[in-house]
């Protein structure tokens, strides 16, 4: 079965651009948005990406004061496919640090600017430090999705850590890794529902009814161009076989001029937190941090929004609760 074509923005038939663009190299327009203070008086310049499902009007708990008080400019951003930024057919883990780079060029946000990335979104953070690390300031990875064929893993662990979870999940991996030419058929087939809630926890849940309270007058608009070349391409993309292996990813900071953090529920029902520990002993260059009862929405928490934050620009140590 053939997705149907995607409805690009701002074509005739397709949804209204009503975003600011800026237009790539290869022809494509990369939606953005923009929060704090005005980029010119900023002290620090940071490119946020948002994750599966989600778009650059995602909630971010962080108050214009706080931001203020901080000098703090932040750039969210289409992903490819979502929102109104036109899909990219040849999408890839590369191409996402190539994007993010020249958003940060047209945008002019200087030499160096710093990223955090959330969830699977985070995919483009690891190609950033690959492929682009010359350009970062600093790096913050939360809650990042893994990628079970990540070939650092010990097979044992990952067989144990992925027989755990749902079925229907292990199918969809499965079929994004191994076959995707037939992800769009098993996502849209009624005979085996394949998509379903994420079974969040408590912390998560509880953050979920506070974010009810806050409006979103574009959520709407993060599928409207095809859950083809948004959601099932970000599948395809995040488990399928990579250029590089994260944990070969040598020290994007070897003089100390910059620091690279995960943060991590441990309670997350979304990622496994025995594989993101192995991860992250691996790389013995980034800051780890496991959060107790944390789920995998804790970027939308006021308290560790602003940590996450604080640590990544001022290297303030948070206090995790």
């Amino acid at each position: 079965m053939r997705p149907p074509p995607s409805k690009f923005s701002g074509t005739p038939g397709g949804p209204i651009v009503t975003s600011p663009r800026i237009r790539l190299s290869d022809g494509r327009h990369l939606a953005y948005r923009e929060r704090g203070v005005l980029k010119q008086n900023a002290k620090y310049k940071v490119i946020l990406v948002h994750g599966y499902d989600s778009s650059k009007d995602l909630y971010l708990p962080l108050s214009q004061e706080v931001m203020e008080e901080l000098g703090l400019y932040v750039v969210t951003f289409d992903r490819a496919g979502y929102g109104e930024s036109d899909p990219n057919p040849n999408r890839n883990v590369k191409s996402e640090a190539f994007d993010i780079q020249e958003l940060a060029d047209q945008l002019q946000l200087g030499p160096k600017f710093y990223l955090i990335g959330l969830s699977i979104g985070t995919y483009a953070i690891w190609a950033c430090l690959k492929y682009i690390p010359h350009k970062l300031a600093g790096a913050t990875l939360v809650v990042p999705v893994i990628n079970f064929w990540w070939p650092s893993f010990p097979p044992k662990l990952t067989n144990e850590v992925f027989e755990k979870q749902p079925k229907r999940d292990q199918w969809k991996l499965w079929i994004a890794h191994y076959a995707p030419g037939l992800l769009y058929w098993w996502m849209t087939q009624k005979w085996f529902p394949c998509d379903h809630p994420i079974l969040f926890n408590k912390r998560d849940l509880e953050t979920i009814n506070q974010m009810s309270q806050v409006p979103m007058p574009h959520e709407y608009k993060i599928r409207q161009q095809g859950e083809y070349e948004s959601l099932y391409r970000d599948l395809m993309v995040h488990f399928g076989n990579w250029e590089f292996d994260p944990m070969e990813i040598e020290n994007p900071f070897p003089q100390n001029e910059g620091r690279v953090y995960l943060w991590q529920g441990h309670e997350d029902n979304l990622v496994p937190f025995e594989l993101q520990r192995y991860l992250a002993k691996q790389l013995p260059w980034i800051r780890y941090h496991e959060v107790p009862d944390g789920g995998h929405l804790m970027i939308h928490e006021k308290y560790l929004c602003e940590a996450i934050f604080k640590e990544l620009l001022l290297g303030e140590e948070p206090t995790i609760k």
